[in-house]
């Protein structure tokens, strides 16, 4: 079994448990080799209320936990214009370190709570 294969059996088996409303929705986490994005998922309605990525960055040289940081900067912001304080965190069925680690702290500083 590869990385990937095992990081898919992870994300279900935390799917399972893990499911978002209107009120308190999913945080979920997708890591590509370049880039990160983030969405705030209404698993009731099928709905994506917020989403954001590294895309939206400006800067450039940044390395990429930086801008995983900032990452969750901008989604917190988004949320909470939106009217959404609470979050439940899917971490998508990666390991909580690095990047995915700096996406949730900063996601906490700015005003999110998990």
């Amino acid at each position: 079994m590869n990385k990937r294969e095992s990081r898919k059996i992870r994300h279900k088996r935390v799917r399972a448990k893990v499911k978002g409303t209107e009120s308190k929705p999913r945080l979920c986490v997708f890591r590509s080799l370049n880039h990160i994005y983030v969405q705030l998922i209404d698993d009731q309605k099928g709905n994506t209320l917020v989403s954001t990525s590294s895309k939206e960055v400006t800067d450039r040289k940044l390395k990429k936990k930086e801008i995983a940081a900032e990452v969750g900067k901008l989604v917190a912001n988004k949320a909470l214009a939106a009217g959404i304080k609470e979050v439940v965190f899917d971490r998508g069925g990666y390991k909580y370190h690095g990047r995915v680690q700096s996406l949730a702290e900063a996601a906490r500083t700015a005003g999110l709570k998990f």
